[in-house]
């Protein structure tokens, strides 16, 4: 289904950012995000006050996203929403509005899953950037999940990596909390690491088999390394900061970059797409454009605010879905954990 006119409202509120965007076509219009900045004084999200604050900027962010893109509603070929996987006070504030929305303008309701959009936000109209062919290997680093992924086709994905535990940008956050830097953590722990040496202090990498990853043993590493050092040296944080964050951050990039070689070694695939939060991670953007010369790799790094929880993505995956005509009901259902 071909249509040069198409319109895609749509609406990301997976954890703690509501976001709405437009597209036309695969051309992003408007990209608004509100920020929750109520969770920093608790050190996490918390579930509560994140679907109270989605309810509350969820029309605002809306608005300013037909605004901006200077789009009436009456415009729209159909309306995208996060189904999964996330928060499941936040997803129902999205899936809420957008199933009554829909409803009320009378045009098609796409369901989509958030690591879904991730992947397919490399599809994403922007001028310099390059979009991948199939196949390719995403891996796609967040908060929540670290995966490596097989695209085949826009709705052809198969993880063939994954975390037994702990997600990447965990890992990271956690690591900033043991060093005492506030919540959001791994943002600040890429910003020490640049002036840092990472080798100054060497961690243990986890050994697991095949494709998967771990990231518990690392962080019990690093805590108990930062407790027996300042049992040393009480000053020892805040005279190595740079140093310490170097290291985590190069293990970590490290612990990545094994299990892609990997992943290309078994798959044959040179093509490597990275997406998801932790994308934006200076060092791991680095080490995946360096890779490109070192192994012969073509390699894809999505535009900074394609990284983080946004609705653009959200609106991409409803763009090909709409071409496809994979439409919902109203009956359709939010879900806290979900399966490509």
């Amino acid at each position: 289904m071909q249509n040069s006119e198409v319109f895609i409202l749509a609406i990301e509120s997976s954890c703690d950012d509501t976001a709405a965007a437009v597209l036309h076509n695969d051309k992003v219009l408007s990209n608004v995000v509100a920020n929750q900045l109520i969770h920093t004084q608790y050190g996490g999200v918390v579930p509560e006050l994140a679907s109270r604050a989605h309810q509350q900027n969820i029309v605002p962010v809306i608005d300013a996203a037909l605004r901006n893109a200077n789009i009436k509603k009456e415009q729209l070929s159909a309306i995208a929403f996060t189904q999964g996987p996330g928060l499941m006070g936040s997803l129902l504030v999205g899936s809420s509005f957008a199933k009554s929305m829909a409803s009320a303008l009378d045009i098609p309701l796409i369901a989509v899953n958030h690591m879904h959009a991730h992947i397919l936000a490399h599809f994403i109209g922007e001028e310099g950037y390059e979009k991948p062919s199939f196949p390719f290997l995403a891996l796609t680093i967040s908060g929540g999940h670290t995966q490596i992924v097989k695209v085949d086709d826009f709705f052809d994905l198969t993880i063939i990596g994954e975390t037994t535990d702990d997600a990447v940008g965990e890992a990271f956050d956690k690591s900033a909390k043991i060093l005492g830097l506030p919540y959001p953590g791994g943002p600040l722990v890429d910003k020490y690491a640049q002036l840092g040496n990472p080798k100054a202090f060497a961690f243990t990498k986890p050994k697991v088999p095949g494709l998967n990853f771990s990231f518990s043993g690392l962080k019990t590493a690093i805590l108990y390394f930062v407790q027996k050092k300042k049992l040393e040296n009480p000053n020892f944080i805040e005279e190595n900061l740079n140093d310490i964050c170097a290291s985590i951050q190069y293990t970590i990039v490290e612990i990545l970059m094994d299990k892609l070689k990997l992943a290309v070694k078994e798959t044959g695939i040179k093509q490597i797409a990275i997406g998801g939060g932790v994308s934006a991670n200076s060092g791991i953007r680095k080490t995946i454009k360096e890779a490109e010369q070192k192994y012969g790799w073509k390699t894809f790094i999505p535009k900074f605010e394609y990284t983080t929880d946004n609705a653009a993505m959200i609106g991409i995956v409803g763009y090909q879905k709409f071409l496809s005509q994979k439409f919902e009901t109203s009956a359709v259902v939010s879900k806290a954990r979900i399966q490509f």
